[in-house]
C-alpha cells in the first residue's frame, strides 16, 4: 500500500527538491521538544533529507512513524532505516499507509505542497486528523511571491487562521516556504520543554556566530550600490564607501550562540545592553496588580536580535504609536513600541521593543499562539534601541540594577518566588 492520494502534497510537475537547510527547518519543532514524544513524517523515500533530519532530531525517548511516498513503498524504507542500526530502527516505525499512522505531537509533510488549492486543503485536513491536542502540523509549499491561487495561496490562507510560525528558506532549489499551524491550543506550560527553535533567517557565519537575514540583505544592498558606483564612475573611489561599508552594517545584525540557562526560576535578558532601570509599576494595559520592570538600553553597538526572557505562549502583540526620543532618556518611555504579551506557568510576562533616536525599525517574528522557549529570538530592533521586561511583581525578584551589563539570553535579570 502507498500514501493515500487525499494527502499527496505534490502537483503535476513532480516533487520539489528538499534540501538540508529546508529539511531541517521542516523538522524544527521535533527538534525542540525535550520530552519524549511521538511524531509523524507522511511522504519520505530513502534518500529524503527530511527522513535524515527527523531521524537527526530523536531522542532516547521518541517514537518517530513513516509513512513513504508514491511510488516508493515500505519495504525500501524499512530496509533503509534498518542500515541506520539498532538505535535508530527502535525508534522508527516505517508503515504502509497513514491509516495505520497513529496521532503525534508533531506531524511532518515530507513533500512540498504544489497542487491546486483544493488539494492542498484537503492535504492539510487529512494531515491534521493526526495531531494531538496543542500539536504542530509542519508543512511547505514553493516561495511564490503575490502567488493568490494554488498551494502557496492556501497555506497562507491556513498559516493566517492557525499559524504559530513561518520561514523563509532561499538556500533551496527553488526557495521554499515553511509554515507550523496548530489547530487546537497549546498549554502555556509545554513552553518550558522546549529548546529554543532552529531558524533558517540567521545565516551562520561560525559555528557560534550567525547574522540575521536583515544583515545579509542590508549588506547586499551596500554591494549593489557600490557596483552601480562603480560602473557609473569608474575613475572615482566613491564606489569605497559603500563596499567599505557592507562589513560593517552586516557585524550589526549579529545573532551569536548563547547559553541559556536551564534553570526554570530564572528570568534572562532579552538583550544585550546597559541596564537603565529597575522599578516596580502599574500598566492597566496588561492587567491588575504591579509589575516589576527591567529596561534595558541597547547602543548600536550591542547585539540586537530580542530573545524571549521566559517560556510561554504569545498571547496578544500590539504596536504603540509614539516619539523617537534617545532610548536612554525618561522620555523614551512614549517612544513607538511594539508589546508582546506571553502567558506562562507563572503569570503574565510582558516585552516591549522600543524605538530610539536612530532606531526606526521594529521586527517581531512570533505570531499569536506561538510558543517561545527561554532565551529564543522572536525579533530584532534596527540601529539603537530600549528593550523592557515586564514581570508581576509579586513572584519575580530582581537579581540586576541600573548600570549592569547584560548579554541576552545568558545574563539571569530576575527570579521567580
Amino acid at each position: 500500500m502507498t500514501q493515500s492520494p487525499a494527502v499527496r502534497t505534490t502537483g503535476r510537475s513532480g516533487p520539489v527538491r528538499i534540501g538540508e537547510r529546508a529539511a531541517r527547518t521542516l523538522v524544527a519543532e521535533l527538534a525542540r521538544i525535550n520530552d519524549a514524544k511521538a511524531a509523524l513524517l507522511v511522504g519520505v523515500h530513502p534518500a529524503s533529507a527530511v527522513l535524515a533530519a527527523a531521524i537527526e532530531a530523536l531522542l532516547p525517548g521518541d517514537r518517530l512513524t513513516v509513512v513513504p511516498t508514491e511510488p516508493f513503498g515500505a519495504a525500501a524504507l524499512r530496509e533503509h532505516v534498518t542500515a541506520q542500526g539498532r538505535w535508530v530502527a527502535d525508534r522508527v516505525n516505517v508503515v504502509d499507509s497513514l491509516a495505520e499512522a497513529e496521532p503525534a505531537a508533531v506531524v511532518i509533510a515530507g513533500e512540498v505542497f504544489t497542487g491546486t488549492a483544493e488539494a492542498t486543503r484537503g492535504g492539510v485536513e487529512g494531515l491534521a486528523k493526526y495531531l494531538t491536542d496543542g500539536a504542530v502540523l509542519s508543512v511547505a509549499t514553493v516561495a511564490t511571491p503575490g502567488r493568490t491561487e494554488g498551494a502557496a495561496a492556501e497555506l497562507a490562507r491556513q498559516d493566517a487562521l492557525y499559524g504559530v510560525g513561518a520561514d523563509l528558506v532561499l538556500r533551496n532549489s527553488p526557495p521554499v516556504r515553511v509554515y507550523r499551524l496548530r489547530f487546537t491550543p497549546a498549554s502555556p506550560a509545554t513552553a518550558d520543554s522546549l529548546a529554543p527553535a532552529y531558524r533558517p533567517s540567521s545565516v551562520p557565519v561560525t559555528r557560534s556566530m550567525h547574522i540575521d537575514s536583515n544583515g545579509v540583505a542590508a549588506a547586499g544592498i551596500a554591494l549593489g550600490l557600490a557596483a552601480l558606483t562603480r560602473a557609473a564612475r569608474p575613475s572615482s573611489k566613491l564606489w569605497l564607501l559603500p563596499a567599505l561599508a557592507a562589513g560593517p552594517v552586516a557585524a550589526f545584525f549579529r545573532d551569536p550562540e548563547r547559553d541559556v540557562p536551564e534553570d526554570l526560576s530564572a528570568v534572562v535578558a532579552s538583550a544585550d545592553g546597559k541596564v537603565l532601570s529597575v522599578q516596580r509599576l502599574h500598566d492597566e494595559r496588561f492587567g491588575d496588580g504591579e509589575w516589576l520592570r527591567v529596561a534595558v538600553f541597547l547602543s548600536v553597538l550591542d547585539v540586537h536580535v530580542n530573545r524571549a526572557p521566559v517560556a510561554g505562549k504569545v498571547v496578544d502583540y500590539f504596536v504603540a504609536d509614539g516619539g523617537f526620543v534617545n532610548a536612554m532618556k525618561p522620555d523614551a518611555e512614549h517612544n513607538v513600541a511594539a508589546y508582546t504579551v506571553l502567558d506562562t506557568a507563572r503569570g503574565t510576562v510582558v516585552v516591549a521593543q522600543r524605538t530610539g533616536l536612530i532606531a526606526r525599525r521594529i521586527v517581531q517574528r512570533a505570531p499569536i499562539g506561538a510558543l517561545l522557549a527561554k532565551g529564543e529570538r522572536f525579533g530584532l530592533i534596527r540601529f539603537g534601541s530600549r528593550t523592557d521586561v515586564y514581570l508581576p511583581a509579586e513572584a519575580a525578584d530582581p537579581l540586576v540594577g541600573p548600570g549592569d551589563k547584560v548579554v541576552g539570553g545568558s545574563t539571569v535579570i530576575a527570579r521567580w518566588r
